[in-house]
């Protein structure tokens, strides 16, 4: 019998789809593996939609929107309160399914995982009782109003957190809503599903107003995208395949919102507190192995600072137990596919290639783990942010240190980037934080290693994407605005 057993079948072996507020075979008879990323394992499985299945869930969907768009903001808190409440009550089971299928250390997943959407879901609660649905501008009435069905198409770092932040923003707009599990990682929107079907059964909520169809992007991510019923396409993944959704999308002149990749800069300037600086921004960067788009992977530090940096680095990283996600003292855990593994290690060897100084890890197994898909920490220093491993996104435990000579340099260095999705800066003057966070082009920056706030606005400039998620901002998206003349 295995040290970890696997969790109960009825969240890991999914035969049907939920559509139209049911539970329904898929038009193919066929099903996709999900492996268990701790030991490359079977964990589960789990329908392969179709088009025709997406035709469905859209047409569900579209005569939902016309009945919610009618709801009271009472009726749409009662829901998303209901629905926060329902993840809170499946925390433990559902943050094990996570860890197996995405690599989270399973602490981890209690708290980011799983306790993070349900806090998001009360905070669009919170939000929506204070929205600003019309106002006056002149002898006009602007007023916002549901935009219809809205398309969801996550990714496998967050399954379920991205799914919340689009479903929690659509509901609270009145909205309904097709979703697509990214493939790698799908058991997570599942159990949403079955909160979800629970809720609505006790609260009355209309049939069709959250549809979940599985299956490859290929095929149904395409179809959702360009699904002629579909007023709203919102999509987190990567850049080239966010591309891709907004040139399917564009033959319907259907609206996207897309949250895409990163590689942002932690910015410590002189007067910081290096110790805290460093320790947290290697905990940022190493969060979830590593696998966030908002992850600080490029740490800048003055030159003549770099190496108590990088000892300070070192240390901190050492810290971060590898191991079984399910072991309470893992930190690390694996990667969530195979794929990823060998895509993470050749950029190892890429930055070894280029001349980096490697300083911790490297592309080599780590000991005793022959089986899942791990990669030990690994951490460059002397980078230069020109080379391929400061540009581009690898989405794995790998950290580059950057070093500065000049704010003004520490500033362009930062923004010497395709992306624009987060960033850090440390100071013991605040003022001058908030001074240079000012000039950095991202979409969100934390001075001082400050706290995530899931009612603040979340997305990127350049190619780290379009729109906005969460709070105010996150209901915005999934509206339309009309001014009445009078």
């Amino acid at each position: 019998m295995s040290e970890y057993p696997s969790p109960d079948p009825a969240l890991t072996e999914r035969n049907a789809l939920y559509i139209d507020g049911d539970w329904r075979y898929s038009a193919s008879d066929a099903t996709d593996t999900v492996i268990n990323v701790a030991d490359g394992s079977e964990l589960g499985f789990v329908p392969r939609g179709s088009a025709e299945d997406v035709d469905a869930a859209v047409i569900a969907a579209r005569a939902a929107s016309d009945a919610w768009a009618t709801s009271s903001v009472a009726e749409r808190v009662e829901a998303l309160r209901a629905l926060s409440a329902g993840l809170a009550e499946r925390q433990d089971s559902i943050a094990r399914l996570i860890s197996l299928e995405v690599g989270t250390p399973l602490k981890i997943s209690r708290i980011v995982q799983v306790g993070l959407p349900s806090a998001v879901l009360s905070a669009f609660a919170d939000t929506l009782t204070s929205y600003e649905w019309e106002h006056e501008v002149g002898n006009s009435l602007v007023v916002r109003e549901p935009a219809g069905v809205v398309g969801a198409i996550t990714p496998w770092n967050y399954p379920l957190h991205q799914l919340v932040a689009k479903v929690g923003g659509a509901v609270a707009a009145g909205c309904s809503v097709v979703a697509k599990p990214a493939g790698v990682a799908p058991l997570a929107a599942f159990a949403f599903a079955d909160v979800f079907a629970e809720v609505a059964d006790r609260l009355g909520l209309p049939s069709g107003l959250f549809n979940l169809v599985s299956g490859p992007g290929s095929e149904v991510g395409e179809a959702i995208a360009g699904h002629p019923g579909v007023d709203v396409v919102s999509f987190t993944g990567s850049t080239e395949a966010g591309a891709k959704v907004m040139r399917s999308a564009a033959a319907n002149i259907t609206r996207v919102s897309l949250e895409l990749g990163g590689k942002s800069a932690n910015v410590i300037l002189p007067d910081a507190d290096l110790g805290r600086a460093v320790k947290t921004g290697v905990n940022n960067a190493f969060l979830n192995s590593g696998q966030t788009c908002s992850a600080w992977t490029r740490m800048l530090v003055p030159r003549d600072k770099q190496d108590e940096a990088v000892d300070l680095a070192r240390a901190a990283a050492a810290r971060l137990t590898l191991g079984h996600p399910l072991d309470p003292a893992t930190r690390l855990g694996p990667l969530a596919s195979a794929q990823q593994q060998v895509t993470v290690r050749d950029y190892i060897r890429l930055g070894e290639s280029e001349g980096a100084k490697l300083v911790l890890g490297g592309a080599a197994a780590p000991d005793g783990l022959d089986k899942g898909f791990y990669v030990q920490p690994t951490i460059f220093a002397g980078v230069d942010n020109t080379s391929r491993l400061a540009q581009e996104e690898i989405f794995g435990p790998v950290l580059v240190i950057v070093p500065f000579d000049s704010e003004d340099e520490a500033v362009s260095i930062a923004n010497d980037s395709p992306y624009g999705l987060a960033g850090g800066v440390w100071s013991a003057d605040e003022e001058r934080a908030l001074t240079v966070a000012r000039r950095i082009r991202t979409g969100q920056v934390d001075i001082n290693g400050a706290a995530f706030n899931p009612a603040a606005p979340f997305g990127g400039y350049k190619k780290s994407g379009l729109g906005r998620e969460f709070g105010t901002h996150g209901i915005d998206e999934f509206t339309e605005t009309k001014a009445i003349q009078r």
